[in-house]
């Protein structure tokens, strides 16, 4: 496109109304009716080469980073994200437990004991073969005469009608 605006004052709006239709005629409209528009490429970038002024009215100025973080405000940060990743963990965990739980079946709960029972069976079994097989045969002989002597005194006293009391001695 060829704009060159006059150097050094803005145009009025009868001149930019003039220039804005001298480069609307020069790039989209054609002037004989029998003559195909120009198909033109505009660019979708512009890039401004020219150099920068070595000085100006705002000069730049130096800004020093010196930006420490204490401590204490680190040891702050790592732990909150440690306690945010360990909460996160528990919620996932519990998430997933309580989503098992929900799908809890009769026979899904009989086929997750049902090895255990198996087990526990296995195991009764065994520990019974085993206890009868330690047990040894007893046979007690006793030499000597054998007195067994019982003597069984009850003394019974009852007294009282309708809330009645009973009192047993035996010696």
């Amino acid at each position: 496109m060829d704009f060159h605006p006059t150097a050094g004052r803005p145009m009025s709006d009868h001149e930019a109304a003039i220039e804005a239709k001298r480069i609307l005629d020069a790039n989209f409209r054609s002037e004989q009716p029998d003559r195909p528009q120009p198909v033109r490429h505009f660019p979708t970038s512009f890039r401004d080469d020219t150099k920068l002024p070595a000085y100006g009215d705002t000069p730049p100025v130096h800004q020093d980073d010196r930006r420490i973080v204490p401590a204490w405000a680190a040891g702050i940060a790592v732990a909150s994200i440690g306690v945010g990743a360990g909460v996160t963990g528990i919620g996932c965990g519990a998430w997933l437990v309580l989503q098992g739980l929900a799908s809890v079946t009769l026979t899904g709960v009989l086929m997750v004991t049902l090895p255990f029972a198996g087990l526990a069976m296995a195991a009764t079994a065994i520990g019974g073969a085993i206890s009868r097989a330690r047990s040894a045969v007893t046979k007690n002989i006793y030499e000597g005469p054998v007195t067994q002597k019982t003597e069984i005194n009850n003394n019974s006293t009852t007294r009282g009608m309708f809330f009645a009391r009973t009192r047993n001695d035996v010696r």
